[in-house]
Formats: C-alpha cells, structure tokens, sequence
C-alpha cells in the first residue's frame, strides 16, 4: 500500500505525524505562539521608554550593551544548569549515575557549578570585543560588576534547576523550557527601561524578580554614580529564597522520579 501512495500522502502522513506530536506536548504548542509576543512586549516597551526618555538614556555610555551582556549572564546561568542535566538525559546516563553513591544534592553541586563555568567562558570573549569595537568595557563597573554578576547567575541557576526538575517530571519534550521560561521574565525583568515604564499591575510581579533588582542597580550606578545597597540585599534575599524553593523542588520531583522509574525512562 505505502508503495503505491502518493508524494502527497507520504507528504500528508509525515505532517499529521507533527501534528500528533504537537497534540501530545503543550510547550512545543506554547513556543510557537511564545516567541512572538516575549518580542513584541520587550521591543514595544523599549520603543515607549526611548519615545520618552531619549535624552535620559544619551547621558549613560554603553547602557544597552552592559545590560544585554548581564542578561547574558541570567541566560548563560539558565542554560548552564538545564543542559549540564540535559546532557545525562540525552545520554541516557541518569540511571547509570544512582547507580554509584552519588546523591541527588551532590548532583545539583555540580550543576551549579557547570553553570558559573559555562557562563564565565561565555561572556568574557563578548566583554572584551566590546572594549575595540565600541570602546566600552563593562569591567568599569569595578566591584558593583562583582554583585551584579553573582545574582544573575544565582537567578539563572534557580531557574535552570526548576526547569530541570519539570524535564524529569515531564521528559524531554519539556526541554525547549530550558530556552523559553528564561525569556518569559524578559518584558518584566527591565533589561532596557525602568520598572515605572511598566503598568502598575505588572510592578510588583517585576520587583518579585531578583534580576529587576540588579537592572535597577546597573542604572543607578550609570546614572547616580552610586551602588544601592537596598538593591543588593533584595536581590541577594529572593535569590536565596528561590534558590531553597527551586532545589527543594528538584530533589522532591527527583524522588517520584526514582519510585517510577523516570530515571531510566528518559523520552517524551
């Protein structure tokens, strides 16, 4: 039968085939419709931000570029979590891992540190090709670069960890999280304006982030010459809090995960 089928059935068979496996995984659904509107949202505001504040952002050297670099660094930290994980899975290699006396914390340890390795290695190149090409060095921060680093990549390690955490509850067709929850904070974190361009409403969900903290910071330190130490200590506070919720979330998904034989059964 399948040899006397046409192109267009062998076409229509293979697109149904996607169809069914569109059906079967709601964030491949989500990410088609994601990308778009995490766009339009963070460009849209950017665009009434500088409507408005032109003259604002003339007086801050290297605003937009030391801030796409410190997002890197939220991003790097993600990833460098979720794909240290991602990578045993792809390789099928959980199962193998318990079967030695390595503990679930100790997993997570060295998580964490893929994370602060792979996000180091990331960004310096990118730091120092803008130091000839646009004559702006992000390490003029001096040591309020320091604070701003470590709290981005403590945020990013929370998320990469809960992100981990839905993979092996959920399997791989989960992964894409690994790219698309970071960018979900994006229009709500304030990379490029302030907090007040926002709505009202969405104020206090942005102050909930730790990474709008540190944004707030960079500008405050751009524009006031000064680090605000107010800043700091709620970053370093809800970094701490989500850091205990996100590893308490993994170690729990981690343990269901052992009693139904998730380790071993790595698919979608």
């Amino acid at each position: 039968m399948i040899a006397h089928s046409t192109p267009l059935r062998r076409i229509g068979a293979l697109v149904l085939r996607h169809l069914y496996l569109l059906r079967g995984s709601w964030p491949r659904v989500l990410e088609m419709a994601y990308w778009p509107v995490v766009n339009m949202l963070v460009w849209g505001l950017v665009t009434l931000f500088l409507a408005e504040n032109s003259s604002w952002v003339a007086r801050a050297g290297g605003l937009f570029i030391g801030a796409v670099m410190l997002w890197d660094v939220l991003f790097r930290g993600n990833l460098g979590v979720a794909l240290a994980f991602l990578e045993e899975m792809w390789s099928r290699n959980l199962g193998q891992l318990f079967v030695s006396p390595l503990r679930p914390i100790e997993l997570v340890g060295s998580m964490l540190a893929m994370s602060l390795v792979r996000t180091t290695v990331g960004l310096l190149p990118a730091a120092l090709l803008a130091i000839p090409l646009f004559a702006y060095s992000i390490f003029d921060l001096g040591w309020p670069l320091l604070a701003f680093y470590f709290n981005l990549l403590l945020f990013g390690a929370v998320m990469g960890l809960a992100v981990s955490a839905l993979i092996l509850r959920f399997g791989l067709g989960a992964e894409s999280l690994a790219w698309v929850l970071v960018f979900a904070l994006t229009p709500i974190t304030c990379i490029y304006y302030p907090v007040s361009v926002l709505p009202v409403w969405a104020r206090p969900f942005a102050w909930s982030l730790p990474s709008t903290h540190v944004f707030e910071g960079l500008r405050t330190v751009l524009f006031e010459h000064r680090f605000d130490w107010g800043l700091f200590a709620g970053a370093l506070g809800l970094n701490l809090l989500y850091l205990g919720l996100a590893t308490a979330l993994f170690l729990w998904v981690f343990q269901i995960a052992r009693k139904r034989g998730l380790l071993l059964n790595v698919g979608e």
